[in-house]
């Protein structure tokens, strides 16, 4: 099988693997963002723990393509014959369209000489990527309607004039938490499906009408999705924000 990647670029994707290594060393220093406010106040542990918490995080990307870096090394160092392939049998390659449109087109260039064969693959990444996205938006829509009904409560409660400020104050610092997280990975979907439509975009030239149509219908469906968890998220922030305390 024929690679369209060449040595020089394998040799930086090992230089930006290396560096990103040190960058998830950063995301680990800085997680309390992922489990909470600065002072100590925890988001929902179903919104910063499980696989697609991680999958949607920049902190999953960084493991990604850090936990890659080791076997891209060790091909560069003892696989001189075919050492794209073994960058791929390495890692890097299941990082897929998070490492960006142009590296996942090289990537599966490299595994499919044929453009349906490439695209059926790609269809297929783009179906569990849709997946886990769905797998998000149940977790995100139990935690979403609980803090609405705390929401609720508060607002009942100051109408009532039996609000307790300091438990208010520290249910809404833990609700801020979750929209923050959701808001997170809403932008990160968001670059996922921009990913996947910019390869469909270098793809035109050789796919079918067909095939171009299956794969914008998927591209179609992931939108869906995030557009749907979107609209969510957006009425539980102004639910938020309609309460102020003194």
């Amino acid at each position: 099988m024929t690679s369209t990647l060449s040595w020089k670029k394998v040799q930086m994707m090992v230089a930006v693997a290396g560096s990103l290594i040190a960058l998830s060393g950063c995301a680990a220093t800085g997680s309390s963002f992922l489990s909470g406010n600065s002072d100590g106040t925890a988001a929902d542990p179903r919104l910063t723990q499980g696989s697609e918490a991680k999958f949607f995080s920049r902190s999953g990307y960084q493991a990604c393509a850090a936990g890659a870096a080791t076997g891209l090394i060790g091909c560069a160092l003892t696989n001189p014959d075919n050492k794209t392939q073994c960058m791929i049998v390495a890692g890097l390659g299941a990082c897929g369209v998070a490492m960006g449109a142009n590296f996942y087109l090289d990537q599966r260039r490299s595994e499919y000489a044929n453009t349906t064969e490439r695209l059926a693959a790609m269809s297929a990444d783009i179906q569990e990527d849709t997946r886990k996205v769905i797998a998000r938006t149940e977790t995100a829509q139990e935690v979403m309607q609980e803090d609405k009904s705390r929401l609720q409560r508060i607002q009942n409660e100051m109408e009532t004039q039996q609000l307790d400020e300091e438990a208010a104050k520290s249910e809404l610092a833990a609700i801020d938490s979750n929209i923050e997280i959701l808001r997170r990975d809403l932008v990160n979907m968001n670059k996922k499906s921009d990913e996947y439509q910019a390869v469909a975009v270098a793809e035109q030239g050789e796919a079918s009408p067909e095939e171009m149509a299956r794969i914008e219908q998927d591209i179609d469906v992931m939108n869906q999705q995030v557009l749907a968890l979107q609209q969510e998220v957006d009425d539980l922030y102004n639910m938020r924000s309609a309460i102020t305390l003194g």
